[in-house]
């Protein structure tokens, strides 16, 4: 039988442990450390649950940046070494996350007919009947709105890097 203490340390390492994985990977710059280090650090809140359970995100972030920093003088007093052939370089998906979030922004921005017409056309790639029949309009709207979403999108992203591969040429597929 579980008591409270466990049961709340469950919910808040459920909802709050990909932003303080998020955080850890910040401080560390590698996903395996950051996972190490975080993992420390929720033995370390669950310990201490009931002193820190009135903001315990707030300790754990602090517990990070803590820990993170005595990780660096241990290894600057104790290098690590490379595994020869074994040490792989894991690919880092922050770029793909930046991009997301930029997308994602700027679908926000975009009026809710737009957004739906864009999303289900091109995102979820439904053909433009089936998008009019989601929307309940005609499918001469839904090319509208899409073209409209589009060209919106275009301009918010146009400042970034990031090169939109969506055409909308408004084919009728």
């Amino acid at each position: 039988m579980r008591d409270s203490r466990g049961t709340e340390f469950d919910d808040f390492v459920r909802t709050r442990s990909a932003v303080l994985l998020r955080v850890a990977f910040l401080l560390t710059g590698d996903r395996h450390a950051a996972e190490d280090l975080l993992q420390e650090v929720l033995e370390q809140v669950y310990v201490r649950w009931r002193r820190v359970q009135s903001s315990p995100e707030a300790y754990a972030r602090r517990a990070l940046v803590n820990r993170s920093i005595n990780r660096w003088r241990w290894r600057a007093r104790r290098p690590e070494q490379a595994l020869g052939d074994h040490d792989g370089v894991a690919r880092d998906h922050a770029e793909a996350v930046a991009v997301r979030e930029l997308v994602v922004g700027a679908l926000r921005a975009l009026p809710a007919r737009q957004r739906a017409a864009v999303v289900l056309r091109y995102l979820e790639d439904l053909p433009v009947v089936d998008v009019a029949a989601a929307m309940g309009c005609s499918e001469g709207a839904v090319k509208s709105h899409a073209s409209r979403g589009l060209a919106r999108l275009r301009e918010a992203l146009a400042g970034t890097s990031l090169v939109m591969p969506i055409t909308g040429t408004g084919s009728s597929r």
